[in-house]
């Protein structure tokens, strides 16, 4: 990106944000009540929410697009009169913060303060070995983000010397408790930078810091398990056998933050005869077992793959099956329920991977009734079961592998490998992907000229490149599934293969866990809390939630639907971290994603609980203590039937929060990354209806999920430096210039981008748009007046109202990039074109009236500079109390006359520049002609008989066919059987092609036969800017019936024809004798009838020092021949000179290259020069 050569202009923008932003916080302009709300008139509430981000870090970009999604909406909602209530609470609950300074301790345990770590080269040279594109289980949301959260430092100590911290501080985050008190306050001063339209009074940290806070989750989780909501039993965590207990983040050597890895472990059947290291298991069920993470591509498998030099063991099942797996698969396996005893495995054979290849398998899914066990050398011990299922259709390494082995029959003579175990076995399309087709592996192997098993760079750029697309953009193909996404059926193949029995749930660790026993850990099943988001009635009443929900879109939607349908149960209890404790159980904690799903109550009653602070330490503004917010007074506030409470806090008092909560409940708009669907959203949904079963009218109402954000059309990564937090951000662009590019980023749930050059574009656009606006202040009184009737004005007043409708429909579909677009963009590009063509100067009361409109359709994004503005107006009260636009009549027959004059102006250009290109003679010896000075410009009234009969026809078809055009081949059969039409058919088809283009551009009155518009009333009405924009001298205008054959066949409504021309001329010398002014002397042509205003007119195409033409004398010599000899006295200048008058006309002789001057009657001749004054 190129630097900026300075910062003024950003450097400004600042500076007002900082004025505006003291303005907005003296007058309290975001802070609201219910009370205050509800006694005065308005159309409505709107209550806005973002899931509170988590406080282990600076907010960042990614943070800034998803919120600005509510901030947007917000500011669009106050505009349409609605009391808005945004509040934004900031996340401590869960591992991250605990395990990062309990980190921090154990790092000063080992290594000293400040701490001297070892060299890290060689472990980080290992780590690279082992990165693999992984699809994240969404359903464990934040928790499975633990590791990125942590930066890409191997060493706490060394993230937060990153952030800036010295050695003296980084030690207060050995404390948790530091945390809390060091990040949210950070939070709060940016969001504040960015101007955000939030009531800050509601503002909170969560965890049992919060006294407040606290005893809001502690009654949530005691009505949940009233409701019979909340269950106790096995769930999956991260175990130590040596310990004999699970391993939490503050028990571990390594693997902070890492959970249980869920795979699909698929039963392959081994088939008799089996191989000889197996005979002596004859008539037991042997399946070797493989761990996959896409169940749904189990429709392609060719082979399964062994590494022939790996050790192996079959251990029997509860069930008396024989799986055959690794040593360390089997040891997770038998902490699963897998084994009889758990914890043991009792193994029945030990064996080689090479003497189980060749093995004839049975296996689920795939088309392949028979596939064999087959050589990998690459297969890795540490990850999965060493049993690989083979899909080559869509796994470049399975492709190329089998490739290989094809390829190398001493290979497979190596190994025992019949031809017919491989040579028969080729790629089963199951999968389509967009740009990689339904056999991706092949595609991308041959795109990346990947050769063998060897190219390992490439191998891993081609699973990058189609893995992840793939699950997310991959639709299947298969019976059963065909045209689903394969992220909505992943799952649901999943469970079908575990009802048949055809395969298994295992877990194991993400990553290696080292507890500090120096246990390598498993994944067992332990007892613990969970919320049954599986139980029939619950998931029920979710589905109707959903159905009564705004999504904004059909994959919002789906993603919800195929959530709801595959979600079970969902643990909500930790044994570490921080948070508030199970009431009834309290060596448990609830856990991050599960104390987060209701809040957006709290936030109603927070400004009353707790005082002016995050953690709701101090005294309460009506005096409640946290003690006192009992089971039984949360009831009251939050459910409209509960009875009062026995309690001390006044009636009065409790009937206050009460009122908060029935005015601002439900939640009008929850924006969020859409990777919080099958998670957080969900549960979000859910908790809602477990806790207001029978209220419908609480349940949220709206749902706004948007896609990642890229930086630059890159991903945003610390490592890489392509990384910009929320401070950053507003440091570089100003608050308005980087909002204006988070709405230009994207609007849908695919990947946004945040171009830095587009936020520099933005600055520039809004100081140029502030600038503007002071210039029209200035120049008040130089604005034409009186009514807007001419011709561009009322075009420009429909524009305006067609912006202001275009806007407002996007501003309500939460379409920011498109409102951008129409209310700032082409909405600036009008006002540009009507100052363009309004030749008679613009009017004063338009101008106006689109500043003042234009200031209001952008405040919701860049809200500094439009309260700025509105304050240059003159505006008594604050833009934040302002009122949406009302737009008026949209003339659109005058909008579609403009857009004709516009492409008229377009064409006209582009035919002028192709009458100037130099002729085709010999190379070097092209002429390039002179410039016309005159233009006809035919208009038709009506089409050419052969395109009549043509449109007629079309317009048949697309009546008749629900508005749709036939294809071409039906509609040339048609045409080419009409004789009138027969000699025009070359000429009939591109005319077809040209009207279907414009069709999808235009819309259907391409087919009308006439114009709704009279054509040359509107060239006419815009003679002096077409004459002006093309340099010509003059423009005629001229019915194509007075033209030859050639201009009236191609000459059609809407599609004028123009031929250029040059008048001939007489050339004479036009003088300026005044001193040192700047005016030149100069050659003019003179042409017939030419008046003294076209000649000046002529001369400041030329000069254009001479702005007015009102400021310009021309004169003729008295004496012709002898006044141009004499020299000028200084100060009599037009001695000797006579002023040519207004209505005088020049005449001229081409034969003999005179101009002689015809005025009041009498006719003079002036011979070769002329003289100019310019005052």
């Amino acid at each position: 990106m190129t630097e900026r050569k300075g910062t003024a202009k950003v450097d400004f923008l600042k500076k007002i944000e900082e004025e505006i932003q003291q303005k907005w916080h003296n007058e309290r302009a975001f802070e609201i009540n219910a009370e205050d709300a509800a006694s005065h008139k308005s159309h409505g509430k709107y209550f806005a929410t973002f899931p509170y981000p988590y406080m282990n870090g600076r907010l960042h970009l990614g943070h800034t697009f998803s919120l600005s999604k509510c901030e947007f909406a917000v500011g669009y909602q106050k505009l349409k009169g609605k009391k808005c209530l945004f509040p934004f609470g900031l996340h401590c609950t869960g591992m991250p913060i605990k395990a990062c300074a309990d980190k921090l301790k154990r790092e000063m345990e080992l290594y000293g303060y400040p701490p001297e770590f070892p060299d890290e080269e060689e472990e980080e040279e290992e780590e690279e070995t082992k990165q693999e594109v992984v699809i994240k289980d969404k359903a464990k949301g934040k928790k499975s983000k633990a590791a990125a959260k942590t930066g890409s430092s191997k060493y706490q100590w060394g993230i937060m010397k990153s952030l800036g911290l010295s050695d003296e501080e980084i030690i207060k985050f050995s404390e948790a408790e530091h945390w809390l008190g060091y990040f949210p306050p950070l939070a709060l001063q940016d969001l504040k930078r960015m101007g955000l339209k939030i009531d800050w009074r509601r503002s909170f940290i969560t965890t049992d810091v919060n006294p407040y806070y606290d005893a809001f989750v502690r009654w949530q989780f005691l009505t949940l398990r009233e409701r019979k909501k909340i269950k106790f039993g096995k769930r999956y965590t991260i175990y130590s056998p040596k310990d004999g207990q699970p391993c939490m983040d503050h028990d571990r050597q390594t693997g902070e933050g890492v959970g249980p890895q869920e795979y699909t472990l698929i039963k392959m059947k081994v088939i008799e005869p089996y191989p000889l290291k197996l005979s002596g298991l004859r008539g037991k069920n042997i399946f070797l077992v493989a761990a996959t993470l896409r169940p749904e591509t189990m429709f392609g498998q060719t082979n399964c793959w062994i590494r022939p030099d790996m050790k192996y063991i079959g251990f029997e099942t509860r069930n008396g099956d024989i799986f055959i797996c690794t040593q360390r698969a089997a040891r997770n396996m038998s902490y699963q329920g897998f084994t009889k005893t758990n914890g043991v495995v009792p193994v029945v054979k030990e064996l080689m991977g090479e003497e189980i290849l060749g093995a004839a398998l049975s296996v689920p899914l795939t088309s392949n009734k028979v596939i064999y066990a087959l050589p990998m050398l690459t297969i890795k011990e540490d990850k999965g079961t060493g049993v690989v299922s083979s899909v080559p259709s869509d796994s470049p390494d399975d492709f190329t592998a089998l490739k290989d082995l094809k390829k190398k029959p001493a290979f497979r003579g190596k190994y025992g490998i019949k031809d017919e175990m491989v040579l028969p076995f080729e790629p089963i399309p199951i999968i389509e992907i967009p740009v990689y087709g339904h056999l991706s592996a092949p595609l991308v192997c041959d795109e990346l000229k990947i050769q063998s098993q060897n190219d390992r760079e490439k191998l891993a750029e081609a699973k990058e490149r189609i893995y992840l697309k793939g699950f997310y953009d991959g639709v299947m193909l298969v019976d059963g599934f065909k045209g689903q996404r394969v992220q909505d059926v992943k799952k649901l193949i999943q469970k079908k293969m575990v009802d048949n029995g055809e395969a298994l749930i295992y877990m194991e660790p993400e990553k290696q866990v080292i507890s500090r026993s120096a246990d390598d850990c498993v994944v067992a099943l332990c007892d613990q809390w969970y919320l049954d988001y599986g139980e029939k009635t619950w998931k029920q009443q979710a589905h109707e939630c959903l159905k009564s929900l705004e999504t904004f879109g059909d994959e919002t939607r789906k993603n919800f639907e195929a959530t709801l349908n595959w979600l079970q149960e969902h643990a909500c209890s930790r044994t570490y971290g921080l948070g508030t404790r199970m009431p009834w159980d309290e060596q448990w904690l609830i856990e991050s994603l599960s104390d987060s799903t209701i809040y957006m109550a709290y936030y109603t009653v927070a400004h009353f609980l707790q005082p002016d602070n995050l953690n709701g330490q101090g005294e309460s503004p009506l005096g409640i203590r946290a003690s006192q917010m009992t089971e039984e007074v949360w009831d009251y506030i939050f459910f409209k039937m509960a009875p009062f409470p026995t309690t001390k806090i006044p009636k009065a008092t409790l009937d206050k929060l009460k009122q908060e909560f029935e005015y601002w409940y439900p939640v009008d708009i929850r924006a969020s990354g859409k990777d919080l669907v099958p998670n957080h959203l969900s549960y979000y949904l859910y908790n809602h209806v477990a806790m207001w079963p029978d209220q419908r009218e609480k349940w949220p109402v709206s749902v706004r999920a948007n896609g990642h954000l890229l930086l630059n059309s890159e991903k945003m990564s610390k490592s890489t430096g392509n990384f910009l937090t929320l401070s950053q951000a507003i440091d570089k662009f100003s608050a308005d210039g980087m909002r204006l590019a988070l709405a230009d980023a994207g609007d849908t749930v695919e990947d946004a981008n945040f171009v830095e050059s587009m936020a520099d574009a933005g600055i520039l656009r809004l100081y140029t748009w502030v600038e503007w606006v002071k210039e029209m202040l200035a120049n008040w009184d130089s604005l034409r007046s009186g009514p807007a009737r001419t011709f561009n004005d009322r075009v420009f007043a429909s524009e305006m109202n067609a912006g202001i409708i275009k806007t407002e429909q996007n501003y309500e579909k939460m379409m920011f990039k498109e409102a951008l677009k129409t209310g700032f963009f082409e909405f600036q590009a009008a006002k540009d074109k009507y100052r363009e063509l309004a030749v008679e100067g613009m009017n004063r009361e338009l101008v106006f009236q689109f500043i003042e409109s234009q200031t209001l359709l952008l405040a919701p994004i860049c809200p500094h500079v439009c309260e700025y503005i509105w304050s240059l107006l003159g505006k008594a009260e604050s833009i934040m109390k302002a009122s949406w636009p009302v737009p008026g009549v949209v003339d659109e027959v005058l909008v579609q006359s403009s857009q004709y004059l516009t492409e008229v102006a377009h064409d006209l250009r582009l035919r002028l520049k192709n009458y100037m290109a130099p002729g085709k003679g010999k190379k070097g010896n092209k002429e390039v002609p002179q410039k016309p000075s005159h233009c006809t410009i035919y208009v038709a009234k009506n089409y050419p008989l052969w395109q009549h009969t043509t449109l007629s026809i079309l317009r048949k078809h697309y009546q008749t066919n629900g508005g749709q055009l036939p294809d071409n081949k039906i509609i040339a059969n048609e045409l080419s059987s009409l004789p009138e039409l027969k000699k025009y058919m070359k000429r009939v088809m591109p005319f077809v092609a040209m009207i279907k283009e414009n069709l999808e551009k235009k819309g259907s009155h391409v087919l009308d036969l006439e114009l709704e518009f009279d054509e040359q009333a509107v060239l006419r009405e815009n003679i002096v800017y077409l004459t002006n924009s093309l340099e010509l001298e003059h423009i005629e205008l001229k019915f194509a019936s007075e033209g030859d054959e050639k201009i009236k066949e191609d000459c059609c409504p809407g599609k004028p024809f123009c031929i250029f021309r040059i008048e001939p001329g007489v050339s004479i010398c036009l003088i300026n004798p005044q001193p040192a002014n700047g005016h030149f002397s100069t050659k003019i042509e003179v042409r017939q009838g030419d008046g003294r205003d076209t000649i000046i007119r002529r001369l400041m195409k030329m000069n254009r020092g001479i702005k007015d033409l009102s400021k310009v004398k021309l004169m003729r010599f008295e004496d012709p021949l002898r006044g141009p000899r004499r020299v000028p006295v200084l100060g009599k200048e037009d001695a000797e000179k006579s002023p040519i008058l207004d209505q005088a006309v020049f005449h001229i002789d081409l034969a003999q290259k005179r101009v002689r001057l015809t005025e009041n009657g009498q006719t003079t001749d002036i011979g070769d020069t002329l003289v100019y004054l310019v005052n």
